[in-house]
């Protein structure tokens, strides 16, 4: 995977989050319309991991994950629906979702933050099986990739180290709280958001940097 923007010349916008983080999905209008605003500036989706590789079933962190997912909904008015959680099997490992983004990336870095997008969608909103590599094929058939190329990379070592890649940025840059934004300006790395904020709060952080 190419981080070669880390040490380019080029001002960033970067966003730091993860497909089932819930405050990263009610985020997202505000995201696109920091977009809008900044269309100056590259932007960077880097895939944070939430929770990767845990084991822990969802039935057993419900009570925990419903009472955000209600506050966020009437927060943001993003949809949630909650029947994933009565799933005694669904295990709440949110790298598979971070590597089918990463997939995308591979595959059509045009399309990420939109495959991005459709995957919190396809979890939060519709309550596909993220660990099932047949929740992504009929996103990537609708963003124009080829399914069965698809699912060979999800499967593949290289797609793995490089969601990996990811989460070491991550670390690297000291972010541990999703969504989190970094600008990137002349060089210089500057954490503008952490956790959930609205696009005029953090545009007003921008302008003063």
């Amino acid at each position: 995977m190419n981080y070669d923007w880390l040490n380019d010349d080029r001002d960033a916008l970067i966003y730091v989050g993860d497909a089932m983080c819930s405050w990263c999905h009610g985020i997202a209008p505000e995201l696109d319309q920091l977009k809008n605003d900044h269309s100056d500036l590259d932007f960077k989706l880097v895939m944070g991991g939430l929770r990767p590789y845990n084991t822990e079933k969802a039935i057993d962190m419900a009570d925990f994950l419903k009472s955000h997912w209600v506050e966020i909904e009437e927060r943001t008015g993003q949809p949630f629906t909650h029947d994933i959680l009565k799933d005694p099997d669904f295990v709440y490992d949110t790298e598979p979702a971070s590597r089918a983004v990463v997939v995308a990336r591979m595959m059509n870095p045009a399309i990420e933050y939109d495959f991005f997008k459709a995957v919190q969608m396809a979890f939060y909103r519709d309550n596909f099986n993220t660990n099932n590599v047949a929740t992504y094929l009929p996103l990537a058939s609708e963003f124009g990739l080829d399914p069965v190329k698809f699912e060979e990379l999800f499967n593949s070592n290289e797609a793995k180290e490089h969601t990996k890649g990811d989460f070491q940025i991550t670390q690297q840059m000291g972010i541990n709280s999703f969504p989190s934004m970094v600008l990137k300006k002349k060089g210089q790395f500057t954490l503008i958001a952490k956790g959930y904020q609205k696009a005029a709060d953090i545009n007003k952080i921008i302008a003063s940097l």
